[in-house]
């Protein structure tokens, strides 16, 4: 009898009508997440003048986020592996959505930092999204399709941007925030006709679910399936240069294999996932995945304080005078339309190089070409200079971002998927919180070449850990 595998299945239908509609709803998650974070430069100030908090207090505001985002990532990733992508989805929408509404009515300070904490959790489930649109996109496909879903957090970035300078000259920060939750509500009528992961139901061994699922991709496309009856992850190619250790784990299981792993992985939750993660089929892998997560957030959010810091830091530390006064809300805008316009080129360069290069070499490359951007900024230069250093580095860093998060879900299987992605980013938020330190402490401390030194270094590293990465995932199919 004739079988196919879900990836036959997708690679006869291609990316259609059923793919653009996943994308759409999948980018419409990012474009949320995007705005909850980008909402921090701009709610910060705010908050500080109207409940004069001290500026160790408004910093612990933006931290407590990535807090929440770091244990969301983790969370929502375990029970996406556990109960499904679409409950996933649901769930960290709605908390998302519920806690970002009450923020907006916060009495004080310490409420509005618990319900961003909170808020921070929902949006922990973001990588999910990202996961699941990967999950129907043929291989063939997945490399410029994840560059193109990228560009829906470009789209949060200049949206939150535009909401602010319409907002907030006329309203509170309150109603800022109100809107600002608004995308992620948006998602929430439309959930009952969302479907579930072929790939996730095969892992479960529901594979009457997966034909279904498969089918309706097949009427919506109005392409035909392979011919047979679906089977689990039969025939994939592997990498004859990666390690053995590597391929052994990516290559097929059988149906019966694939049963025994999703019981034990059921009896044994998240501790079993982790252990998989780490066992020595995976764990180079996953650590060196870690790191480079650290590294991209890092140097990514590090580089959006850059913006609007550099150019006070060239003022105030050329006079002798330390940071008297922030920049006005106009700059702010205007700088952060010009950090977010710079991903465009960065989502352009690594679409034309991940399919030319291939992931690893894009992700290695981008990160050293950001190195060369950030170097003349040790030292002073003009503000139209450093406006151009900063945009430069700013494209290879979104660019060598969105690989990594093409590259991270095409390494693991699909039982350990969302579960491996989601620690890796919740090790990224990390960076998110460390960053503050070195792009506003230590230049408000009039010591900008040992902060860019900071940067270089971090980025240097994490380009030697993308060359030592065992497997190139370009062109392999999702097992």
């Amino acid at each position: 009898m004739e079988t196919y595998t879900t990836d036959n299945a997708l690679a006869a239908m291609g990316f259609g009508k059923f793919q653009a509609l996943v994308l759409i709803y999948a980018g419409m998650g990012w474009v949320a997440e995007s705005m909850e974070l980008n909402l921090l430069s701009f709610v910060g100030p705010l908050v500080r003048e109207e409940w004069k908090i001290s500026a160790q207090d408004e910093s612990l505001l933006s931290s407590v986020v990535f807090f929440g985002m770091l244990i969301g990532a983790c969370g929502w990733g375990f029970v996406s592996d556990k109960y499904g992508r679409r409950t996933c989805l649901l769930f960290s929408t709605l908390f998302a959505t519920g806690m970002g509404f009450i923020s907006a009515l916060s009495p004080n300070y310490l409420c509005l930092m618990a319900l961003r904490f909170l808020v921070g959790v929902g949006v922990g489930g973001g990588h999910v999204f990202s996961s699941w649109f990967l999950e129907f996109v043929p291989a063939q496909n997945r490399g410029t399709w994840m560059i193109v879903f990228s560009l829906f957090w470009t789209l949060g970035t200049v949206l939150e941007a535009s909401l602010a300078w319409v907002v907030l000259p006329a309203l509170s920060w309150r109603w800022l925030l109100g809107f600002t939750a608004v995308p992620c509500f948006l998602l929430l009528p439309f959930f009952g006709i969302t479907p579930e992961s072929p790939r996730y139901l095969c892992a479960q061994n529901r594979i009457s679910d997966a034909t279904l699922v498969l089918e309706r991709i097949s009427k919506t496309n109005q392409e035909a399936l392979p011919a047979g009856i679906l089977t689990y992850n039969h025939g994939t190619e592997v990498d004859p240069n990666a390690p053995t250790c590597e391929i052994d784990h990516l290559l097929p299981v059988k149906e019966k294999k694939c049963t025994d792993d999703n019981a034990m992985s059921s009896k044994s939750g998240s501790v079993a996932a982790l252990r998989s993660l780490l066992s020595l089929n995976l764990r180079r892998s996953t650590l060196l995945l870690w790191f480079v997560f650290y590294a991209n957030t890092f140097a990514y959010y590090g580089l959006v304080l850059l913006t609007s810091q550099l150019s006070d830091a060239n003022r105030s530390c050329a006079s002798g005078l330390r940071y008297a006064k922030s920049e006005q809300d106009t700059s702010l805008y205007k700088d952060t339309f010009i950090t977010s316009l710079a991903e465009f080129p960065g989502l352009i360069v690594s679409a034309v190089l991940v399919e030319w290069l291939g992931r690893k070499a894009t992700m290695w490359c981008l990160l050293f070409t950001c190195c060369g951007f950030l170097g003349p900024l040790m030292f002073h230069q003009t503000e139209l200079w450093t406006t151009a250093l900063l945009f430069g580095a700013r494209a290879c860093a979104m660019g060598s971002f969105t690989v990594l998060c093409l590259y991270a879900p095409e390494v693991y299987p699909t039982s350990v998927r969302s579960t491996g992605v989601g620690i890796a980013n919740a090790i990224g938020r990390i960076g998110g919180i460390v960053c503050p330190l070195v792009a506003v402490g230590m230049l408000r401390s009039c010591h900008q070449m040992e902060a860019i030194l900071v940067f270089e270094v971090v980025l240097c590293v994490a380009a030697i850990a993308c060359m030592l990465f065992p497997v190139e995932t370009k062109g392999r199919d999702m097992n």
